[in-house]
């Protein structure tokens, strides 16, 4: 039966040590362990070793290596199971070792989907301006079970959507543009369903805005519109025809009725 002849730290990395088993007389490099395995397993120069024994700690000591790369891997911020899990997988650690691993965690609060789940909330809505039905897809994709992931979506509340949304509104509502504002307010409203947020707070946020809209900004819109929109049937109509796709499309692109009556009037020839 081998037992240990020599225990040596490792130059390279202090926490671990070389183990040196001596059988038959002749010494050679056993295997090596952290110093957690060292200490706990009562490793000391002289003890017998069984395959047995040699094989558990083998075992013990790639389950310890393992923990403190996973430990390393949550060091930088929290992460939900499925990402660690994800992670060890693609270290190549036993499947074994990850299920005691990932109970291992769990058990001292290091691993907790419920509290990752209200903390990713909670710094999506505050640092980004994503709606709550983006987030909940990203937590799907993390792997979050559906149960966990409803009770941490009550962290964002409609009445905060709304507050976020005014403010896109209103962000939005501050630029120029050489389209409508009907056409305007129909693509930020899709734009806002695309980030997520729920189609009654989105009603509700413009409702609650004044949106302010300047006559001469809106007439240079349906002229920027209206010279294209002529540039491009004037070649093959002319007259009455000619009006009626003019007014077809300005109307298409959201423009009141009377600036395309006044567009037509000024602006299209043979009326």
């Amino acid at each position: 039966m081998p037992k240990i002849s020599r225990i040596t730290m490792q130059m390279k990395r202090q926490d671990r040590y070389n183990i040196f088993l001596e059988t038959a007389g002749k010494e050679a490099y056993g295997f090596s362990v952290e110093e957690e395995t060292l200490i706990s397993e009562g490793l000391t120069k002289g003890l017998d070793l069984s395959d047995a024994d040699l094989h558990a700690l083998k075992s013990k000591d790639s389950i310890n290596r393992s923990y403190n790369m996973a430990l390393h891997y949550l060091s930088y911020r929290m992460r939900a199971t499925k990402e660690v899990k994800d992670y060890l997988i693609k270290k190549e650690v036993d499947p074994e070792h990850i299920d005691e691993i990932i109970q291992r965690l769990t058990h001292v609060k290091l691993l907790d989907d419920q509290a990752f789940s209200e903390a990713y909330v909670l710094t999506k809505k505050q640092t980004t301006s994503k709606g709550p039905r983006v987030i909940k897809q990203e937590l799907f994709r993390k792997g979050i079970d559906q149960h966990v992931v409803d009770k941490a979506m009550d962290l964002y509340t409609q009445e905060e959507q709304v507050d976020m949304i005014t403010q896109l509104i209103e962000k939005e509502n501050n630029k120029q543009t050489k389209t409508s504002q009907k056409i305007v307010q129909q693509k930020l409203k899709q734009r806002l369903m695309q980030k997520g947020y729920a189609s009654d707070a989105i009603s509700i946020a413009f409702e609650g805005v004044e949106i302010e809209k300047d006559d001469d900004e809106e007439w240079e819109a349906c002229v920027y519109q209206g010279e294209k929109i002529l540039k491009r049937h004037e070649r093959k109509h002319s007259g009455y025809m000619l009006k009626q796709k003019v007014k077809a499309n300005l109307y298409q692109k959201g423009f009141d009725g009377s600036l395309i009556d006044r567009f037509v009037e000024e602006h299209v020839e043979g009326n």
